[in-house]
């Protein structure tokens, strides 16, 4: 059988469905064509293949590539400032009434023109591809208005055409209101009627978010909001239960969502709710650690109830300045007590199932998009174990 590429003598950690654990395979080869795995698994069965090319892996373990599922990559400015003023002693409160908060960061994004956004983006991608991330989403929700919205979302895009990265793109409107209006049904309605179904004809979102928490917006605000994302064909996400109980899990759960994010304070309902819907719970702990959370998310009740887990940087200007997959591995492990076939499942397999892209990305299987990791380390847990170290010897998408 001819393909394109052959990788020998290499472990696997298919994370195929259905398998045990990390679906390990000791005396591995993978073959590839057109892009796409014409097979993944032991040598021994393997059919006979012509490779135009063959690489040794000299027993190296290969993982799929990572996903990062919940990023909020393309923003204008930081917030160092304002980190280093509530280290000082200042709080919240006070930043928010000098101007800081998320209120900065909508500022300097509308202010940043769209090759800008692209710009500094693409130093935040640059770090995550380093890591072995093959696919990433990336969300607006710093414009709040229908042009600053669009020229993120259109940056967004731009980042897959600067780099070898699948990118997946996410409206988030509804993230918080902007500075020019302080009703929040008459935004919401505005988001509703104008802002989302205008990006969604113009192909930009491949998902709809909203913030749904009593900083943000109400569970009947952001159900608006899901209506109309279903009115536009697009399926839904939501940042949930982060910071109390709104019954976020559970409306996420209704409509069917891809994903539910945070949850710190998702109930045990919630977490039925998200396993009856096949809605995978996103757990992020950068976010848990830089604001000092200490309400984890409910772990045990997602285990019982069977909820999917995937983990990701929330990459984001204000409360996860986070560029590393890796980090988020071991911080799902130490600070969530995740173990390690639920932290790699996290950032592959599931991570995929979040963005709606299992069916082609996330496990090494015959048919989806052949998009591999190649790491030095001597079992997978070392991924998860190891801090600040990047054992990553090569990253391969689409069989290049």
């Amino acid at each position: 059988m001819l393909c394109d590429r052959l990788w020998r003598n290499a472990r696997l950690a298919t994370l195929a469905e259905g398998g045990p654990g990390l679906g390990l395979v000791e005396d591995g080869l993978i073959a590839a064509r057109d892009g796409r795995i014409l097979y993944a698994g032991p040598a021994r069965a393997a059919p006979a293949f012509a490779a135009r090319e063959t690489v040794d892996c000299e027993g190296r373990w290969i993982t799929p590539g990572l996903i990062d599922c919940h990023t909020h990559l393309v923003h204008g400015g930081d917030r160092a400032a304002e980190f280093e003023a509530r280290l000082a002693g200042a709080s919240y409160e006070e930043i928010a009434r000098a101007g800081g908060g998320i209120v900065s960061t909508v500022r300097a994004t509308r202010a940043a023109s769209e090759d800008a956004l692209v710009g500094s983006a693409l130093r935040r991608l640059d770090a995550l591809i380093a890591e072995g991330v093959t696919a990433v989403e990336v969300k607006s929700g710093y414009g709040l208005s229908v042009a600053s919205e669009r020229a993120s979302l259109r940056a967004a895009r731009r980042l897959g055409e600067s780099r070898d990265v699948t990118v997946t793109t996410t409206f988030l409107g509804a993230h918080a209101l902007p500075p020019e209006e302080p009703d929040k049904d008459r935004y919401i309605a505005h988001v509703c009627t104008e802002m989302l179904p205008a990006l969604a004809r113009e192909g930009l979102a491949d998902a709809v978010d909203a913030f749904c928490e009593g900083i943000a917006f109400s569970p009947v605000q952001t159900a608006r909001v899901f209506e109309a994302a279903r009115a536009a064909g697009l399926p839904v996400k939501l940042h949930a239960d982060q910071l109390s109980d709104l019954g976020g899990a559970a409306l996420a759960a209704r409509f069917g969502a891809l994903s539910a994010d945070h949850l710190e304070y998702a109930d045990e309902a919630g977490a039925a709710a998200l396993a009856r819907a096949g809605t995978v719970a996103v757990l992020l702990p950068g976010a848990f650690y830089f604001i000092r959370e200490t309400r984890r998310p409910p772990v045990d009740l997602f285990r019982r109830h069977g909820t999917r887990m995937a983990l990701a940087t929330d990459c984001n200007p204000g409360t996860s300045p986070l560029t590393s997959l890796l980090l988020v591995l071991n911080m799902g492990a130490t600070l969530f007590r995740l173990t390690v076939e639920e932290c790699l499942a996290g950032v592959t397999r599931e991570a995929a199932r979040a963005l709606g892209r299992l069916h082609e990305i996330g496990t090494l299987e015959a048919g989806k998009w052949c998009d591999l990791a190649v790491w030095d380390v001597e079992r997978p847990a070392e991924l998860v174990y190891r801090m600040g170290f990047n054992p990553l010897h090569a990253r391969i998408r689409k069989g290049r």
